[in-house]
């Protein structure tokens, strides 16, 4: 089951990856909505995002954010990871209905309790729509969860 024991410092290594998967719903957008108190229009009522760009409701970016939490909180380092920092650029909306997969690679051991992970999504179709760096503190130690 991912997550249960997180690589450690001590275990990370350059080009170690992880990934999630999650196909973007209504329900999670309004969830995302309510949560965060973005009623943009382009995300929750069909009629206005008809008349946009984009032609149809788009998923808030910042949701991607939360994907690639995911990753680093559930499979790379795992649990017990503190996310410290993001530097993120969405290059594609994403629409209800796309699944998302969210990747992260290990690119620098910044000093014993920091690392670097090039963080991206693509959705269904293999394209790239957002991309970007995390620094995250790895667990210190590994404990497999009952």
């Amino acid at each position: 089951m991912p997550g249960l024991t997180p690589r450690t410092r001590e275990t990370l290594q350059i080009n170690d990856s992880g990934s999630f998967t999650k196909t973007i719903t209504e329900k999670d957008v309004f969830a995302f909505a309510d949560a965060s108190g973005d009623f943009n229009p382009l995300h929750i009522d069909e009629e206005y995002a008809k008349k946009s760009r984009f032609g149809q409701r788009v998923a808030h970016g910042i949701l991607m954010a939360g994907i690639i939490s995911s990753v680093l909180g559930g499979e790379i380092p795992g649990v017990g990871t503190v996310f410290v920092e993001l530097h993120i650029r969405f290059l594609k909306p994403v629409f209800f209905g796309d699944t998302i997969t969210a990747n992260a690679i290990v690119t620098e051991i910044i000093n014993p309790k920091r690392i670097r992970l090039m963080v991206y999504c693509v959705n269904q179709d293999g394209v790239d729509v957002a991309i970007g760096n995390a620094i995250v503190v790895p667990p210190e130690g590994t404990k497999v969860l009952a």
